[in-house]
């Protein structure tokens, strides 16, 4: 990213005041306009204004006049007078003659003459200041008349010789007042009603700043006048501000992200994604330097919190909702479902027509000029909200790229733009890329999962399933030498990593076990084949995790057909069929072997793995499960790993309830007398309750059933 220089930064309400920095073509018009005050032929006062709305620049635009009117040889004598640094108090009247008069005391006049009309404008600002303004009630009028029956005289004397004086002079003054469309209407009428007593001093050009529609609209029926009407009383000159350009602004806003995000990887923004943000949405948003202000002043405090742990395009396009559609902003905060993830196709038309249904209620708040913008943005934000739209559905396999992206559809990584900050208990981008320095040392990375297993999160899952998810994200910035390290490490601790915690669904339905394979391919990947093979035989003989083992070698048997899958490209398996039945060899030896020296009862997913031996020899698993009869705990073990889950709701439920029911093929490990004994006893001890004491139930008596028919 390109960082700007600090002359460029940006403030709340700092103009530019060197046209060198002039990033909205404003200076030629400066100059021009600056050059002709001094060139004017007529010795009488005038009135000019430039009329410009909200933060369009019109600071700036005096500040460039000013700088260019300072150039002149023959400079004139610059009050700058900004009556909102004293708005609320009784009097403005008094202030603009104080600017005044400092501005002369300061000058380089004949000290005579400076003398004389500093004295003359000091008496001349106490009569005008009690003299009776247009708006002033009617008793405050005629008290003040009576009063100035015997004043009138010295004002006009005052005034003709402060006349003389600046008619005799080749210097003019020029009185700039900024901000008047800041003042309260009270305080607008009275500006200008000083303005309009004093405008024909001779060599004195007033240059005004303001909207001139909030102007108007305080100036209605002054004197009787319309507010425009009164307005073009007191203005000779009117000038509309330069149109602003779009590029311009562009150009504007760029420079100051590029300072925010002068430490934003350059890879992390994708131009093309981040231009169709911009000129779809966030481009409309942006009509003055104000907003720019605005969006970059909030960025400036936002971002720096949450820098590396989000998509800088989906977060500056969100801060900008949060900025110029607040409503917009607070439906996505609170409606995540809504908007996170993908529409599954078993939701139908009917989800899709809820969702419309959903989006068009809070939608038709939305002021009418803001509402394409704001559809463009969350249509390119948020996919689910672009599927209830259109006929596009997302396959779960988009939520892994989100999540890597750190897109703001993720649900992963949605809570970081509205918290600024990670959730509590989440893995950090610098925590991972901590870890990966470490990869290669194989007590150091084992010791990190397992310390992360004991870490809790807030949802109730442990760091090491975040962890894991987030090392599968970024498989390239691994060491190649690292990888077989990392793999051993798995193939070692990974049983210990495969916690009853992290074994509820998340949004991608994943546990750990299933992290960890995922984890082990996308790294094995980066091998050759012969690598990989060598790899995997030498940590599936030294590692000690026989669940992560078997696991593993049925992910290699998917990959080739087996277990009635279509199989994968011969270039995309990991390893060829002659090497994948060595290790198929190896991990059945491993697992006899585990079984008989009586460490098997103590392995996680135990169901899977007597699932994976029957396959080779069912009747080395029922020998192996009738030396269970004596140890409940692992048969119990056994039956809660067996248990499938599911819901049921009927038409009429608001809230649908979960069921369980045993896998069937438990019946051809369990079906020997004594062994279903002890499954009765440890269901009358209340092993179980609910859902699940009522499968088991349902199991045995379907056990008993079959046992005396076979009899």
């Amino acid at each position: 990213m390109q960082v700007i220089d600090e002359a460029h930064s940006l403030s709340a309400g700092q103009a530019l005041r060197n046209p060198s920095d002039d990033r909205l073509d404003y200076s030629q018009f400066a100059k021009v306009l600056a050059h002709s005050l001094l060139k004017m032929l007529p010795r009488e006062g005038m009135v000019i204004a430039i009329y410009g709305d909200w933060g369009t620049g019109k600071t700036t635009m005096l500040n460039f006049v000013e700088f260019y009117l300072e150039q002149e040889p023959n400079a004139p004598i610059l009050v700058r007078f900004n009556p909102w640094w004293f708005s609320g108090r009784k009097d403005l009247t008094m202030h603009l003659f104080g600017q005044l008069r400092t501005a002369l005391g300061m000058s380089d006049l004949a000290d005579t003459v400076r003398n004389l009309l500093i004295d003359r404008i000091g008496d001349f600002a106490k009569l005008i200041s009690i003299a009776p303004l247009p708006y002033a009630s009617t008793a405050a009028k005629i008290l003040t008349t009576l009063h100035l029956r015997k004043q009138e005289p010295d004002i006009v004397h005052t005034k003709c010789q402060i006349e003389k004086v600046l008619s005799n002079q080749d210097r003019k003054i020029v009185i700039l007042i900024d901000d008047i469309d800041r003042l309260t209407a009270e305080e607008i009428r009275q500006i200008f009603g000083v303005i309009k007593s004093i405008a024909d001093f001779p060599n004195v050009v007033y240059l005004l700043a303001f909207d001139k529609n909030i102007a108007v609209k305080a100036l209605e029926q002054m004197q009787g006048l319309k507010g425009e009407d009164y307005l073009e009383k007191i203005v000779q000159v009117p000038f509309e501000l330069p149109a602003l350009d779009k590029k311009s602004l562009k150009a504007m806003l760029y420079e100051q992200l590029d300072a925010i995000l002068s430490q934003v990887p350059n890879n992390s923004v994708e131009p093309v994604y981040w231009g169709n943000l911009y000129d779809g949405g966030i481009d409309h948003f942006i009509s003055n330097p104000r907003h720019i202000v605005r969006l970059a002043n909030t960025l400036r405090v936002t971002f720096p919190a949450v820098s590396g742990e989000v998509n800088p395009s989906d977060f500056i396009a969100i801060e900008t909702l949060r900025v110029f559609c607040p409503l917009a902003y607070d439906v996505v905060r609170k409606n995540a479902d809504e908007f996170t993830g993908y529409r599954s196709r078993l939701r139908g038309p009917d989800g899709r027509e809820y969702s419309r249904h959903f989006h068009e209620s809070w939608m038709k708040h939305i002021q009418e000029e803001d509402m394409p913008a704001v559809k463009s943005l969350l249509t390119r934000l948020f996919p689910k909200f672009q599927s209830a739209w259109e006929n596009i559905d997302y396959p779960a396999s988009w939520e892994l790229t989100w999540r890597k992206k750190l897109r703001v559809c993720s649900l992963a990584t949605f809570p970081v733009y509205f918290r600024f900050a990670l959730p509590e208990g989440a893995v950090s981008l610098a925590e991972v890329r901590a870890v990966l320095s470490i990869a290669s040392n194989r007590e150091a990375f084992g010791s990190k999962l397992l310390n992360l297993a004991g870490q809790k999160r807030s949802d109730g899952k442990t760091r090491v399933s975040a962890l894991l998810d987030r090392l599968a994200d970024y498989p390239e910035e691994f060491k190649p030498e690292s990888i077989p390290s990392v793999v051993q490490t798995l193939f070692e601790i990974g049983d210990r990593l495969l916690l009853p915690e992290d074994d509820s669904h998340d949004f991608l339905g994943l546990r750990n076990y299933m992290r960890i394979s995922r984890l082990a391919e996308y790294l094995l990947l980066r091998l050759d084949e012969e690598h990989r093979y060598g790899v995997l035989r030498q940590s599936m003989e030294l590692g000690h995790s026989i669940a992560t083992i078997v696991d593993f070698v049925i992910v290699l048997e998917l990959q080739h057909g087996r277990r009635n899958t279509t199989p994968l490209p011969e270039d995309a398996r990991l390893v060829i069929s002659e090497h994948l039945s060595e290790l198929e060899m190896l991990v059945l030896k491993k697992l006899r072997d585990t079984a008989s020296e009586g460490k098997l009862v103590d392995a996680p997913r135990l169901k899977m793995i007597l699932d994976y031996w029957r396959e080779w020899n069912v009747d080395e698993v029922r020998v192996w499960i009738d030396s269970l009869v004596t140890n409940k705990d692992a048969l119990a073990s056994l039956i809660d790993d067996s248990f499938l889950q599911g819901y049921s709701q009927s038409i009429s439920d608001k809230v649908g309830e979960v069921t369980y029911r045993l896998d069937s093929s438990l019946h051809e490990l369990l079906d020997g007398e004594e062994t279903i004994g002890h499954v009765r006893e440890l269901l009358e001890s209340g092993r179980w309750t609910g859902e699940k004491e009522l499968a088991v139930e349902r199991f045995v008596q379907d056990t008993e059933e079959r046992s005396s028919k076979k009899n």
